[in-house]
């Protein structure tokens, strides 16, 4: 699991494939119910982390609503009135803090099947699927002002074949991002292993006036994650 309880990205295309996933525990359940040691201490993990507690009392679907907020807040990534991609929506945390802030219309895509949000188009199915994607960007209406993605591949424990299949999802977002965006617009996405490549890095900043990286508070300190924020899009 990641560490905010979404099941890996498992997909077609990398390895075992291209995605994200999730799910919202409704309950706590007991520690001791856990099938295996690393069960356990993700429960007693999840059931001790302050963040899962805020979630729960904001409403929010993740503690990763957190992260998206702390990068709002230091970033402004979403201004009210955008049309807005979340790209491995699963569970609808992120939705949730878009339509928070104001955006105009919002559509999420995940392997998995995302329970409704009102007023968001909620879509199952895989970002590499060419007409999948036509169909989200039929039902955002209009080309987005933002392209959110939090999708994370499985691991394998081999260190090389991680970074490989990481970097290929955030390849999949970044030209789903320069194929969709309104000029000006911005991206986010998350990256691991010390942050985006030279050669993506690179690639972002020749199509974006501003990138930068950041480790949002939410992002557990022993995490790898980290996030590429890349903003005014130059078309």
């Amino acid at each position: 699991m990641t560490d905010d309880g979404k099941r890996r990205w498992t997909g077609k295309g990398i390895g075992q494939g291209k995605g994200t996933a999730g799910r919202t525990a409704k309950k706590k359940v007991p520690a001791y119910n856990a099938r295996t040691e690393s069960s356990k201490r993700w429960i007693e993990r999840q059931m001790a982390d302050p963040y899962v507690k805020k979630a729960q009392a904001a409403g929010f679907r993740s503690r990763a609503a957190f992260k998206l907020l702390e990068l709002q807040d230091k970033f402004k990534l979403i201004a009210p009135g955008d049309f807005v991609v979340d790209l491995g929506a699963a569970p609808g945390g992120w939705v949730q803090v878009a339509q928070q802030l104001g955006a105009k219309k919002v559509v999420g895509i995940d392997l998995l099947e995302i329970e409704p949000i009102p007023d968001a188009v909620l879509l199952k199915g895989d970002v590499a699927d060419e007409a999948m994607m036509t169909r989200l960007l039929e039902e955002l209406g209009d080309k987005p002002n933002v392209v959110l993605s939090d999708m994370a591949a499985n691991t394998t424990g081999h260190r090389q074949t991680d970074h490989l299949r990481t970097v290929a999802l955030v390849e999949l977002a970044i030209e789903f991002a320069f194929d969709t965006l309104k000029p000006g617009g911005t991206f986010c996405s998350k990256v691991f292993q010390g942050g985006t490549s030279a050669e993506l890095l690179a690639t972002l900043k020749h199509r974006f006036q501003e990138v930068k990286h950041a480790k949002p508070p939410a992002s557990r300190t022993h995490s790898p994650e980290i996030y590429v924020v890349a903003k005014g899009f130059k078309g």
